[in-house]
């Protein structure tokens, strides 16, 4: 019985122990916790309640539920499926240039010893740019009348036949968002290329210089290769940055010339803050959101069955 009594007296104390340390482990994550459902889990959950329900916030005193309405509503929009056809668009010539070239400029950026760090700065300054200044940049040098461009083209190198109104029409407008959107971006993506390339061991690439494999032989076979990881950051990154495209062509065509290069996040904008129906916004979100998901996991799938 005494020796029962000792270890139950002796157990006691390191039971407080632990019940303390949860205690204060829940503390610690507690504000974290409150943050992302506030923020993240909250908004998310009520934005899929909102997406089924038909509700205007200025003129509505509750919502109604109809269901999937909204869904085939946004799939029989004409706006609606004009700014998919943009945004699809602009993602798939977006995406394949971003990588193309911020994984040649990382390429460069590898093999080159002299200057390296000022090429590298010069290459990221852009990132650090608001998307909204670059935006208006943009517009200032493509203006028609008093562009920089024309301005270079007609009454410096006297090719008047080239100017243009670069921002006045569908297909020039859409190349000059994404001229912007590669500016903007170019740097951040080669900066995760170039991390990649600096992780692959210096013992696998003097192998495979001992084996005779060098210049366009060593990028094919050994370096491209070793990037799977990155490719599938870089691929996710991408991906979410073309389909949540809204700054550049809200401050630089405001979706025109017509419907030309309106995007699903400006529609979604439009309609939850403009015609103020927050039900039928709710619905494009998710959408837009899924086809994000769908892609950004068809990424991550593709680049992980290679390198399996």
């Amino acid at each position: 019985m005494d020796n029962d009594y000792a270890i139950r007296i002796k157990s006691r104390p390191r039971k407080s122990i632990q019940s303390r340390k949860r205690v204060y482990a829940i503390l610690f994550i507690l504000p974290a916790f409150i943050f992302i459902f506030s923020f993240m889990i909250y908004p998310i959950v009520y934005t899929l309640f909102m997406s089924f329900q038909e509700f205007n916030f200025v003129y509505d005193d509750a919502a109604k539920f109809i269901g999937l309405d909204n869904y085939v509503k946004a799939f029989n929009d004409t706006n609606f499926v004009a700014a998919m056809r943009n945004t699809f668009t602009y993602g798939i010539i977006y995406f394949t240039l971003i990588m193309i070239l911020s994984l040649s400029l990382a390429l460069i950026l590898f093999h080159t010893k002299r200057f390296s760090g000022l090429f590298k700065t010069m290459i990221f300054i852009p990132i650090v740019v608001p998307i909204s200044l670059s935006a208006l940049v943009f517009m200032w040098i493509l203006q028609p009348n008093y562009g920089l461009l024309n301005h270079f083209l007609g009454d410096i190198l006297g090719l008047t036949q080239l100017t243009y109104p670069w921002l006045n029409h569908g297909t020039t407008a859409m190349g000059a968002i994404i001229v912007v959107s590669l500016w903007a971006t170019i740097g951040f993506e080669t900066i995760l290329f170039l991390g990649g390339l600096q992780s692959i061991s210096s013992e696998v690439l003097e192998a495979a210089e001992m084996d005779g494999a060098s210049g366009w032989r060593k990028i094919v076979f050994i370096i491209l290769p070793n990037l799977r990881e990155t490719y599938i950051i870089t691929g996710i990154w991408a991906i979410i940055h073309a389909l949540k495209v809204f700054v550049e062509p809200m401050v630089m065509t405001n979706g025109g010339p017509g419907n030309s290069t309106l995007v699903m996040y400006q529609e979604i904008y439009y309609t939850a803050f403009v015609n103020f129906d927050m039900g039928y916004a709710a619905a494009m979100a998710y959408i837009l959101g899924i086809f994000t998901l769908v892609l950004s996991i068809t990424n991550f799938y593709i680049n992980r069955t290679k390198e399996g």
